[in-house]
Formats: structure tokens, C-alpha cells, sequence
């Protein structure tokens, strides 16, 4: 991967250290740390919540649901084969829904 597929990312509020200049550095992503406002508070934050709803679909295939691959190539093929089934299913619906 070089970067070139996506140039923003969202990290968590523990990726605070030397991960955003090096990913800056490395590979030219701008990453904004997404905070939680109060602790023990349940609020929804926009972009982590597109975050964690992507890997709760994701980790329903049980190929993915565990981390047992080696390579991390595989890894990426079988979440791009996840989120293709995905969209798929949901055009099938739409179309069959007319």
C-alpha cells in the first residue's frame, strides 16, 4: 500500500505520539485524532462511528473476524471481497425492490 488510495484518515485518541507525523512523513495521509468529549458518556461521534460500523460489517466473515493471517496482503484481499459482497447485496435489494 502506498497511500495513494485515500490521503485523510481517523485514528483513536491513543494514536496521540509519533504516528501522525510519521504517517504524514511515510506515507503523506493527514490522520485527526478523534477525542471523546466526557468520559463514561455515551455520545455518538460522526467519524468513529463510520469506523466502528466498517469493522462490525467486516468482522461478521469469520475469515476476518479473527487476526490468524499471515500475510497482511490476504487480509486486505478478504476485506475488499467482504465489502464488495456488501455493496452487492444492497444494489441486488434496490434493484429487486422496483
Amino acid at each position: 500500500m502506498n497511500g495513494a488510495t485515500f490521503r485523510k484518515g481517523w485514528v483513536d485518541g491513543g494514536y496521540t505520539g509519533t504516528l501522525l507525523p510519521w504517517a504524514k512523513e511515510t506515507w503523506n495521509i493527514d490522520l485527526e485524532v478523534v477525542k471523546r468529549n466526557e468520559l463514561h458518556v455515551f455520545k455518538v461521534l460522526p467519524k468513529r462511528w463510520i469506523v466502528e460500523r466498517t469493522l462490525s460489517w467486516i468482522s461478521r466473515y469469520r475469515r476476518l473476524a479473527k487476526d490468524v493471517e499471515r500475510y497482511a496482503k490476504t487480509v486486505e484481499n478478504w476485506i475488499k471481497l467482504a465489502m464488495t459482497r456488501l455493496m452487492l447485496r444492497r444494489i441486488e435489494k434496490e434493484y429487486t425492490s422496483c
